[in-house]
């Protein structure tokens, strides 16, 4: 038996896409598989992503998308990440990969997306820039589509003044928050990444806006414990028993991508919601239980109703660093991509 296994449902994902597309009304869904696709697999999501009509992949960086065009020799490949070396132009250049150009100078040979700073405040163009027969696209970034829609509007309409001089080039400002909540801001594509694995980008149920969670991750309990009053599970004793309680272990820790300050929030056991105790160990942590269990039994630990948003909530967080934490090392964990 494995410590724990992770599934990829890639009918959710796909499902996803019909979702977002139709929230676009017309506009192209650009599949974002950056960080590996968001930890769940970018070469098995990005392929289920354009067979369900996503139209083209964004990553973070030339290397990501080098691995994507040796699985994928047509699919439009936008490097959304600053290239640091001439190596990285060459590479770019020689795979037809698209790339985002934040400063004046534009490398030759190269179709490119200008990037204009409307408000995030980080990278991109704080002036317009004479477009040459290299730049095909125009974008930028919302800042707070998920929180502030009122300040999202004002960078849309920035955008749009700045996208009526660019005729015939394709624009796109929206990620996920704003394909699914702000019309306005879809153009010509939209760039959806925490969407497209079932998550929400407000930090909800996903299934309010239609989503299905794409990745689940499930382990067992390993061994079952009685703790007598006054005695304690797991490291600085953060845990002491009350009243005599039984206690899970189950063969999950932060090196695996169950993080320390998860502990409080619940995990599945036996199909019932369990409280996480005392402190999460590098390997192991500790449920609270009702009963004796048997070894072995189940524990879901995220997805099958166990919701990222959840425990995003303990961690103060948001779901997009607890999937890209989860370690998916065989050596630590089974995946199970099912089509």
């Amino acid at each position: 038996m494995s410590r724990s296994e992770l599934t990829i449902d890639l009918g959710a994902l796909r499902r996803n896409v019909g979702t977002l597309r139709r929230a676009l009304d017309g506009a192209a869904l650009w599949a974002v598989v950056k960080a590996d696709g968001y930890g769940h697999g970018a070469v098995d999501i990005s392929a289920a992503a354009l067979d369900a009509g996503a139209q083209a992949l964004c990553v973070a960086t030339v290397a990501e998308a080098l691995e994507l065009r040796r699985e994928f020799a047509e699919a439009r490949i936008l490097c959304m990440g600053p290239l640091s070396t001439s190596r990285e132009i060459t590479d770019a250049r020689e795979a037809g990969i698209e790339i985002v150009v934040e400063g004046k100078e534009i490398p030759d040979g190269l179709r490119v997306h200008l990037k204009l700073d409307t408000g995030m405040g980080r990278f991109g163009l704080s002036e317009v820039v004479t477009p040459t027969r290299e730049v095909v696209g125009l974008m930028s970034h919302l800042a707070t589509a998920d929180s502030d829609v009122r300040f999202a509007e004002e960078q849309v309409e920035r955008f749009r003044q700045i996208a009526a001089g660019y005729p015939n080039t394709t624009c796109h400002i929206a990620n996920s928050a704003a394909a699914l909540r702000i019309p306005s801001s879809h153009f010509d594509a939209a760039r959806c990444g925490i969407a497209l694995y079932g998550l929400s980008p407000f930090g909800t149920d996903p299934a309010e806006d239609g989503l299905e969670p794409v990745l689940s991750w499930t382990s067992h309990i390993a061994q079952t414990r009685l703790l007598r009053p006054g005695e304690s599970t797991g490291y600085g004793r953060r845990f002491v028993a009350r009243r005599p309680t039984w206690i899970g272990i189950v063969p999950v820790g932060y090196a695996d991508g169950f993080r320390r300050d998860l502990t409080g929030t619940e995990v599945r056991v036996a199909g019932e919601l369990r409280r996480v105790v005392g402190t999460v160990s590098m390997d192991a942590l500790s449920v609270e239980l009702d009963r004796e269990l048997p070894d072995g039994t189940p524990v879901v630990l995220l997805g099958r109703g166990v919701l990222a948003e959840e425990h995003a909530r303990v961690a103060d967080t948001i779901t997009h660093e607890l999937v890209t934490g989860i370690n998916s090392d065989p050596r630590r964990a089974r995946r199970v991509v099912l089509s």
